[in-house]
């Protein structure tokens, strides 16, 4: 609506310019055609009252088209066509009313004044100012028109589709809550009404579908919870299998299968551990308990899930950690997890202080992470290209380790070396 303002406002300066223009080009000149013409009827009748001086009333047997007036030398009214107050007409007040005039004469004695009682441009100058008003009238109710119009045309359309176009735009962005305003009286008013239906309809929906999103993440923490106890029965049991067979001699195959079967359980119970983990993490509910602890339990944790004999660690620093164990047994678990499935190779993790952090740095020289990955490989259930269909796993493992890292205020970093794959853990100290 602005610019419809603006284009009205152009217009009616246009329009007035226009009429200024009108105005200076039909001022009237000296040389009016009008008068020219008033001039020669005028000697004319000097002539005729030459002849006919004892006998003026003879000028008005002739049709002359004009009003005229005769005057002795004093001014005294001898003939007019007509009447005129005083009874007299001086050539002064000819002139100031611009009145043609001239003397009449006869052997040279000067009888009196001829006048014609109108100044040849009265008629034009008349017509001439009507025509001016009526065009800024004309002007005026067109710009007022085009005012209410404007005013008509905001109140009936811009503003209710302005007022349509905000509240979509707060439906796009999930504000459910603020009704629409409705008013029957504009052409919308039918759309307000659907559109606000349609507002209380999404939000239904909406709370709906996040009361069973909830009710889904509940139930995949309660199986992934109650799948925690078999399958440590299996772990249990096949520890149990493992040992006594372990004594009995020709029984080193069904030893290896047992211990297979122990592997294939760890790797379930990590893979429930981290759905466990991310559901928590969904339902607002994952919570940890740090304590302070040496640092040497980092090398219990490396060592209990170094199942292949990869790990090469340096020495831990004498100091204390601020951690949840349990925790962080998932988050390198996880780590070392990740490098065994995806390089297989030597694993270096060392060891330094960084400010008010112990950095741990777990390094393999497998074939690392494109670049254009790296940034995303922390993403929940993000597994990189070239390993979707390839490998196992669920995408959660690395999303879990840094989420958890988060909560105890410290930090997961991956990157590229040179050779390899490195994950650094920013620890936070005691």
């Amino acid at each position: 609506m602005k610019r419809y303002r603006n284009v009205v406002i152009a217009c009616g300066a246009l329009y007035f310019l226009g009429v200024l223009l009108f105005v200076i080009l039909t001022i009237p000149g000296r040389e009016d055609p009008r008068r020219e013409a008033l001039v020669l009827k005028l000697n004319e009748i000097v002539h005729t009252a030459e002849a006919e001086w004892d006998d003026l009333e003879s000028l008005s047997r002739t049709e002359y088209g004009v009003d005229i007036a005769v005057t002795d030398t004093i001014g005294d009214i001898l003939f007019s066509s007509v009447p005129l107050e005083g009874g007299r007409l001086s050539v002064e007040t000819a002139i100031k009313k611009g009145y043609p005039y001239s003397y009449v004469y006869a052997d040279g004695q000067l009888l009196g004044c001829v006048m014609i009682l109108e100044n040849g441009s009265g008629t034009a100058v008349k017509l001439r100012i009507a025509m001016i008003f009526g065009m800024c009238v004309f002007g005026a109710a067109m710009i007022a028109a085009a005012g209410l119009f404007g005013m008509y045309v905001t109140k009936q359309i811009y503003r209710p589709f302005r007022e349509l176009k905000d509240f979509a735009g707060r439906v796009a962005e999930g504000k459910l809550d603020e009704p629409l305003a409705m008013d029957r009286n504009n052409m919308f008013g039918a759309f307000s009404e659907s559109f606000d239906i349609m507002r209380e309809e999404l939000k239904t929906s909406r709370i709906r579908e996040a009361q069973l999103q909830k009710r889904e993440k509940e139930l995949v923490a309660s199986l992934s919870h109650d799948l925690k106890t078999p399958i440590t029965g299996i772990k249990l049991t096949s520890e149990l299998l493992s040992a006594k067979l372990a004594a009995e001699k020709g029984k080193e195959e069904y030893v290896e299968k047992i211990g297979n079967i122990y592997k294939k359980a760890e790797q379930i119970d990590v893979l429930v551990s981290d759905l466990f983990s991310a559901t928590l993490e969904d339902l607002g509910e994952f919570k940890l308990n740090c304590t302070d602890e040496k640092a040497v339990v980092l090398t219990e944790i490396l060592r209990r899930y170094d199942d292949k004999g990869l790990v090469q660690a340096q020495e831990v620093p004498e100091v204390l950690i601020h951690i949840d164990q349990k925790r962080m047994n998932q988050v390198i678990g996880n780590i070392i997890s990740n490098s065994y499935k995806y390089a297989g190779t030597a694993i270096e993790v060392s060891y330094r202080i960084v400010e008010e952090y112990l950095e741990m740095s777990i390094r393999d020289y497998g074939p690392g992470v494109p670049e254009e990955e790296l940034g995303m490989i922390l993403g929940k259930f993000y597994r990189g290209k070239k390993w979707a269909e390839s490998k196992e796993g669920s995408g959660l493992g690395l999303y879990i380790a840094s989420t958890l890292m988060e909560k105890m205020d410290g930090e997961l970093v991956p990157s590229n070396e040179d050779r390899g794959f490195k994950i650094t853990l920013m620890i936070p100290l005691s």
